[in-house]
């Protein structure tokens, strides 16, 4: 198992025409032998765009792009993916070849020779481990390596064996039998239309878009609050769950990154949706639906959201980060997609002016922080976790989670065209 050695080289070069220092280029070996370098700027420049400044921040943070979300060893993570993203769209805009090499050096460590995924266990169909994907499809079409070929095949090929409930929807894990959650469909309907974009044809590729499209049916069919517009947390359909209300199954609190999951799901599947397929419309609608309740909830004063949505008010909420940046992202994209009309612009500006005047600081090297993210939240497990308005106030609160850095650099990207 050929791992990213953990020794750093250090240069430092001197450019003296533009008085900038680079140092941190770190050394990866690969089975194939050749020797690839990523560098960061030892100061980063403040008048870079916002998108470009938290990515090197973050690559300056974590050398390697499995050490985001703090791993120390490397991990097929779902976090990962979304700061790649940004690293994506960015190296298309510059042609900088250490964006390239940062998501090309994550693929050569995660994806053995033989096309097998470092940390990935299939059996435990946990619908979280499909979102890297998206970073080898990608991969694979700039580089069309075998490994990733295999690797994407086992992907996809959880999808087929993916426990569901009565009507088809994706259990969030195989240990959270019929469970709905949120966030499972940002974790895996982006994905799952996009390898089908790629790689499917006629009835098959329907089949999947129908698929795709029924997945977010169901969340509105069972997780809608038709009183907010708002959605919840997750939905048992065995009601067996000791968070599940016993009537309707679901959990009891709007979270907020929960609610960001689903909008980006949105908006990102409507990337590989075929502009003639029947459910656009109703996704469509439900992206409006969605953005005119998050809107509701917007925090007057700083164009923020709190951790619990609609509790604002009450004692140990918190104006939260990574929700946040994933309603700006959303609700941006809306706008330049035409999705949604420009009269929401105004509510998506208010609050990416939000984030950048109350939880981005700069430190004296450039380096960007974006402050007061959630690190983590779940329902049910061991310990247990109730989906109580206590439980979600009191979960870690830290710096640079990458479910908020990547969201906060694809909204930034969205605010840049």
């Amino acid at each position: 198992m050929n791992y990213i050695q953990n020794h750093i080289k250090i240069y430092a070069i001197s450019a003296l025409c533009s008085g900038i220092f680079f140092s941190c280029a770190q050394k990866p070996l690969y089975n194939s032998g050749e020797e690839k370098t990523v560098t960061v700027k030892e100061k980063i420049p403040v008048d870079l765009p916002w998108s470009q400044r938290m990515l090197l921040s973050e690559m300056k943070r974590f050398p390697e792009a499995w050490m985001l979300d703090y791993n120390k060893t490397p991990k097929w993570s779902y976090p990962t993916a979304i700061v790649l993203e940004g690293a994506e769209r960015i190296f298309g805009q510059t042609g900088n070849q250490e964006y390239y090499q940062y998501i090309s050096a994550f693929g050569e460590t995660m994806i053995k020779e033989d096309g097998s995924i470092l940390s990935y266990d299939l059996s435990k169909y946990n619908i979280d481990m499909l979102n890297c994907g998206n970073v080898l499809l990608y991969l694979y079409q700039k580089e069309k390596k075998e490994k990733y070929l295999t690797a994407l095949q086992t992907l996809r090929s959880q999808i087929d064996g993916q426990p569901r409930t009565s009507e088809g929807g994706f259990w969030h894990k195989k240990i959270y039998p019929n469970q709905m959650w949120l966030d499972g469909l940002y974790m895996g309907e982006p994905f799952y239309a996009h390898y089908t974009n790629i790689f499917s044809k006629g009835a098959d590729a329907e089949k999947a878009y129908n698929d795709i499209v029924n997945q977010f049916d169901l969340i509105q069919k069972h997780l809608l609050d038709k009183k907010t517009g708002l959605l919840y947390h997750a939905w048992d359909e065995s009601r067996e769950q000791q968070w599940a209300d016993k009537k309707t199954g679901l959990s009891p609190n709007f979270w907020s990154r929960a609610m960001g999951w689903y909008g980006m799901a949105i908006v990102d599947v409507l990337d590989y949706l075929p502009q003639n397929h029947p459910g656009r419309a109703r996704l469509l609608s439900y992206l409006k639906s969605y953005c005119d309740a998050v809107i509701k909830v917007q925090d007057r004063e700083t164009g923020l959201w709190y951790q619990v949505l609609d509790k604002g008010g009450e004692k140990g909420n918190y104006l939260e980060a990574t929700g946040s940046s994933m309603f700006v992202y959303t609700m941006m994209k809306s706008v330049n997609k035409n999705y949604l009309p420009k009269s929401y612009k105004k509510f998506a500006k208010k609050g990416y002016e939000g984030i950048l005047k109350n939880l981005i600081t700069v430190d004296e090297n450039g380096m960007v922080n974006l402050n007061r993210c959630c690190a983590v939240a779940g329902l049910g497990g061991n310990p247990y976790r109730s989906g109580s308005y206590e439980y979600y106030i009191n979960e870690e609160i830290r710096s640079n989670d990458p479910k908020g850095t990547g969201p906060f650099i694809l909204a930034s990207l969205e605010f840049e065209k």
